[in-house]
């Protein structure tokens, strides 16, 4: 008899048909993992429950059943017993664990803070009118922080006000204010601890995807495959469509550029020779000696060099200018020399 048949003999009948009946649970689904419900009314825990139904299965117990039921079970599901503390439950789903995240995540509701309570986040008070008429609650806002005042016949708060940093415990006095203000500080919901799917353990920090990101991931990862499969010629379902056309383009321009004559591209074939012809009439000289139909070709090309002739030449002008400003220097220079000579004779007589 094993050591876990012993431990399951000396409990109470009650207790070992609840840790039979938590045995099946784990056994009917194929993720399972751990929630804590602390804080959680049961009003909304009822709720959290009618939410759940249809997709998952929350199962609550004491802590030492449900120690108890994961160890009979084993296969890994052992290694949960490490998040049990505290108000948990075990919950139970057929889906894969992200889509249990996202669904937990998405059923958290906000709630009031009471006092003596731990602020899981900065408690600030709006900018803004409150609506509370003038009187002594004025100066609950300002004795708990909040830059507030009476305006225009209503108290109104001036700016945001952070009246309480997180993990800082919330006195009486703010959590009247806050419930005045209708402000519900925290979120109440089922906190997955962790879960246990196909022989992994996954937690929280595991399961928390950007949805958007991972899904253009996803679309980017196929596009480069679908290319990758495309161009090394890898033929599936998606990429035979492609791969035929542009098998069909290759073919068609080797069949182009051979010049092989297929039915198919003949009239390509045709206007390629055609430009071809065309492009050497027009460096023949003579138009005569071309067929009638290409001597407008040939006489073009003409027309486009006489042209060319007809333009000044600017290298000319330039050498003319050239030569223009050398003779003014050596007339410059000759009356130099003609006045210096002047002035010599001047000096002798």
């Amino acid at each position: 008899m094993s050591t876990q048949e012993r431990k399951t003999e000396t409990i109470p009948e009650w207790k070992r048909e609840e840790v039979d009946e938590i045995v099946d649970f784990l056994e009917e689904y194929e993720s399972v993992g751990v929630v804590a419900i602390t804080g959680i009314p049961s009003r909304q825990l009822q709720d959290m429950r009618r939410g759940l139904h249809g997709t998952a299965e929350l199962r609550v117990s004491r802590n030492t059943l449900l120690e108890r039921a994961l160890d009979e079970v084993d296969e890994g599901f052992e290694d949960l017993t490490g998040y049990i503390s505290g108000q948990v439950g075990l919950i139970g789903t057929n889906e894969n664990p992200f889509g249990l995240y996202q669904q937990l995540e998405a059923s958290k509701t906000s709630a009031p803070i009471n006092a003596g309570e731990i602020a899981p986040n900065d408690i600030v008070i709006p900018e803004g009118d409150t609506g509370v008429d003038p009187g002594p609650f004025v100066g609950e806002l300002q004795s708990v922080g909040a830059n507030a005042r009476i305006d225009g016949g209503s108290i109104k708060v001036m700016e945001d006000s952070t009246v309480l940093d997180a993990g800082e415990e919330v006195s009486s006095d703010l959590s009247n204010v806050l419930s005045e203000l209708g402000i519900e500080p925290k979120e109440v919901g089922l906190d997955l601890r962790g879960v246990f799917a196909e022989g992994v353990l996954f937690e929280p920090e595991d399961l928390e995807l950007d949805v958007d990101q991972y899904r253009t991931d996803i679309s980017a990862a196929a596009a480069r495959g679908r290319n990758l499969a495309i161009n090394a010629g890898f033929p599936t379902a998606q990429t035979i469509p492609s791969q035929l056309a542009k098998a069909s383009g290759e073919a068609k321009n080797l069949a182009l550029y051979a010049s092989i004559e297929d039915p198919e591209i003949m009239p390509e074939l045709i206007s390629k020779a055609d430009g071809q012809v065309r492009a050497l009439a027009a460096q023949i000289d003579d138009p005569e000696a071309l067929p009638d139909e290409l001597q407008d070709v040939a006489e073009s090309e003409p027309a486009a060099e006489a042209q060319t002739d007809d333009q000044p030449d600017d290298s000319e002008d330039a050498d003319d200018e050239s030569d223009d400003t050398e003779a003014e220097a050596d007339e410059a220079d000759d009356d130099d020399d003609d006045g210096d000579a002047g002035d010599a004779l001047g000096a002798m007589f």
